[in-house]
């Protein structure tokens, strides 16, 4: 029994929940793939893998869930070896794998205090779906209206991980800055991390999946100033760095909201690394507006940029837009991600000398890899197991990652990186 997942945090935390759920359930000899909708690259993948895994696999079950599936529910029925396609609604349901399986409330949390234990870092989704209509998405037609995990819930979930060890959690969903609209009171992201933080004091690090630049609020801000076991990493849903092609995304935020964000990150925590995510190619793109995004790299000093040619998706307003040629929008998809690259390696250079706390995410005979709490990349030489955390002193940057040496007697040190 495995899951096989695309696209995005949200989906690779939902993949946890299945495996764990599909156990419960008996499900044996089968494959979930959970499917990403988000580009079309994204769904080709997502097609070729169920291809792939029936011609490999002819005895085993396939089922089919996530965004993809949702929105095209009887052309993936369709595919070759799959046995059923799971709604998004339905997908973290034990009896969705298993019809005549029962389960009591209290099994909830036992999977959050078994299923993760092993993992080095855990996604905790704490929102899911979006009241937003980006004019290049249309992941709210298979996610549906924004959706906040209570307070207690989340607070609940997080000790179970705790009491197993695990060192790191990111609080993710689709649109998390819009975290608690539809709750009682309406208590925004920085307030329920702040509570939740507060009842939890065993978990040592925290980072937060995409951030829209437009609903950031002072709460959060608080947090990010003064809660240590933040991280110094935040990853904006930027998009684009051009006020035009923003406006015909129908996103919230302008260029200088974004520079302002920037900069109010720095002010409070001096060597924060942030990554954004950007859309090369919007329809209408002009070679100037395409250079404002690709000045804002510099300008708001990102650093790890997650790039995205722009996939006209159907049903999605920019899909009837005037459309670039498609080799237009590859090469400035390969500028931005040059202009990224640049930018890491310099970020990287910069870190040479500082000792630095980093989670080991895997170790074969010695030979270790982590990340540190800026969200870069580090090899070693140690003996600490997938999970541990432990102290490294860099000793240079290779333009993708780090490579370190070992600081004995200080492991798991917490002192606060800025």
């Amino acid at each position: 029994m495995r899951v096989v997942s695309f696209g995005c945090r949200s989906n690779a935390y939902e993949s946890d929940v299945i495996l764990a759920r599909a156990r419960a359930a008996g499900l044996g000899n089968a494959v979930v793939v959970n499917t990403c909708a988000v580009t079309a690259e994204a769904e080709k993948q997502a097609r070729q893998a169920i291809r792939r895994l029936a011609r490999a696999n002819p005895g085993v079950a396939l089922y089919v869930t996530g965004c993809a599936a949702e929105l095209n529910h009887a052309a993936y029925a369709a595919l070759p070896g799959v046995a059923g396609v799971v709604a998004n609604a339905e997908k973290l349901r034990v009896e969705s794998y298993a019809p005549s399986a029962v389960r009591g409330d209290a099994d909830e949390e036992r999977f959050f205090a078994r299923d993760f234990a092993a993992k080095p870092r855990v996604y905790l989704q704490v929102q899911n779906g979006c009241g937003h209509r980006c004019t290049f998405c249309i992941i709210p037609h298979g996610r549906g209206a924004s959706r906040s995990e209570p307070v207690g819930v989340i607070a609940a979930r997080l000790k179970g991980l705790a009491a197993q060890g695990v060192n790191e959690v990111v609080l993710t969903g689709v649109d998390i800055a819009s975290y608690g609209k539809d709750l009682p009171g309406a208590p925004p992201l920085g307030q329920m991390a702040r509570r939740v933080l507060a009842l939890v004091p065993g978990i040592p690090r925290i980072r937060f999946s995409s951030l829209d630049p437009a609903a950031i609020d002072d709460d959060f801000w608080r947090l990010f100033a003064e809660e240590p076991r933040v991280m110094p990493h935040l990853h904006l849903s930027a998009q684009a760095g051009d006020d035009m092609i923003l406006k015909r995304m129908k996103r919230r935020h302008s260029r200088v909201d974004i520079l302002a964000l920037a900069a109010r990150a720095r002010a409070l925590r001096g060597t924060v690394a942030l990554g954004a995510d950007l859309i090369a190619g919007f329809p209408t793109e002009t070679d100037r507006m395409f250079e404002n995004s690709l000045s804002l790299v510099e300008e708001a000093g990102l650093i790890w940029l997650h790039v995205f040619p722009f996939s006209p998706r159907p049903g999605a307003p920019a899909a009837r837009m005037p459309g670039l040629d498609p080799g237009v929008i590859r090469r400035r998809a390969a500028l931005l991600r040059r202009k990224g690259e640049e930018a890491a390696r310099w970020f990287l250079d910069s870190r040479v000398g500082e000792i630095e706390t980093v989670l080991v995410e895997s170790n074969k005979h010695g030979k270790a890899h982590a990340r540190t709490a800026h969200y870069a990349e580090i090899d070693f030489e140690s003996a600490e197991p997938a999970g541990a955390r432990t102290r490294v002193q860099v000793i240079r940057g290779d333009g993708k990652r780090l490579v370190g040496r070992e600081i004995a007697d200080e492991k798991t040190a917490s002192g606060r990186v800025t």
